[in-house]
């Protein structure tokens, strides 16, 4: 039986954390919880790459990070855009609509 969830491909990690990000701040749980849920459990990801990549986008200056309390009650670090952030998650989104569509055309040109 064939699984619903695949790998996400390499590069694309960062352009989805900041995706949830622009939506409002939240802690990475929340972030692995919101990209299953949006994806319809198809995009899962694990802490060894969630944290990491959220590491990477601080060190960017694509997101900030501070301490406040969580829905359960437990300091948690909650994730934000930063204006740079914004402008590269724009620029991201050009990208990737500009390979999907070529893929597409690849794609159309194979059932002709």
């Amino acid at each position: 039986m064939s699984s619903s969830r695949f790998p996400i491909p390499q590069g694309t990690l960062d352009m989805l954390i900041l995706q949830v990000l622009s939506l409002d701040p939240v802690h990475g749980y929340g972030i692995a919880r919101r990209l299953d849920q949006i994806s319809r459990a198809v995009v899962k990801v694990n802490q060894g790459s969630l944290y990491p990549a959220l590491h990477r986008l601080e060190q960017k200056g694509w997101v900030k990070a501070e301490w406040k309390q969580s829905e359960t009650g437990r300091d948690a670090r909650f994730y934000s855009l930063t204006a740079s952030g914004r402008k590269q998650l724009a620029a991201e989104k050009v990208s990737w609509t500009r390979l999907t569509g070529a893929v597409q055309l690849i794609f159309n040109e194979g059932s002709r």
